[in-house]
């Protein structure tokens, strides 16, 4: 248990993350799930650096991963190898939820859906932080990602009590300062790198749900 928690504690560097998914993709385009939940590790430290406003999903996301791990973990940790695999494995035994969370809440499928809710997300946002001048405002940036993209997902409450936490986000500058690339230009460049291939596992993942009648588990 101490492992996990102690991976998502250390410092945030967007290199480590842009590696990480760089390995995520295999020869035919199936996605790794080990180096998945390793991105995702390096995008919690990106979360927590930036202190208690994205707690409500850092702290979710840190379940999900921990739940992936032991499945990974397990005695059929083979099936778990890639999420192609995996989606395959757990459809093929009945291990899915198709209707409500009853028997199998925790199943790889559910688990991952809510990472891959929450990637989109963090793509978007990460594009506005790119594609930003000075003088651009992250809590809007934010907000717009979020209602894109995971405020489907979210009661109302959560909504409102996220976009009002938003509000509290330090400006441009701060976010760069905490990708530990180095100067501006420098960051810039490397999220031009890293969107695309985020992007990537996104869209494959999400075509691979669609294609399964799986985007919609409860």
């Amino acid at each position: 248990m101490a492992g996990p928690v102690a991976a998502e504690d250390q410092k945030f560097c967007l290199k480590e993350v842009l590696d990480t998914f760089k390995l995520c993709l295999s020869e035919n385009k199936e996605v790794y799930l080990e180096h998945y939940v390793a991105g995702w590790r390096g995008l919690v430290r990106f979360l927590n650096s930036l202190g208690s406003v994205f707690g409500f999903i850092s702290k979710d996301a840190v379940k999900k991963i921990q739940i992936l791990v032991a499945f990974l973990n397990d005695e059929n940790g083979s099936q778990y190898v890639t999420i192609q695999s995996m989606v395959k494995y757990e459809l093929e035994n009945e291990l899915v939820d198709l209707t409500k969370c009853g028997k199998y809440p925790e199943s790889g499928c559910r688990t991952l859906l809510r990472l891959h809710r929450a990637l989109r997300w963090l793509e978007l946002f990460l594009e506005r932080l790119r594609t930003s001048t000075e003088d651009s405002k992250t809590s809007v940036m934010c907000a717009e990602a979020y209602n894109e993209s995971l405020a489907q997902h979210h009661i109302w409450m959560i909504r409102k009590a996220a976009n009002l936490s938003f509000c509290m986000l330090p400006g441009r500058p701060a976010f760069f300062e905490v990708m530990n690339v180095g100067p501006p230009e420098q960051v810039l460049a490397m999220l031009g790198e890293a969107i695309p291939l985020i992007s990537e596992v996104y869209q494959i993942t999400e075509a691979l749900y669609a294609q399964h009648n799986l985007l919609d588990l409860p």
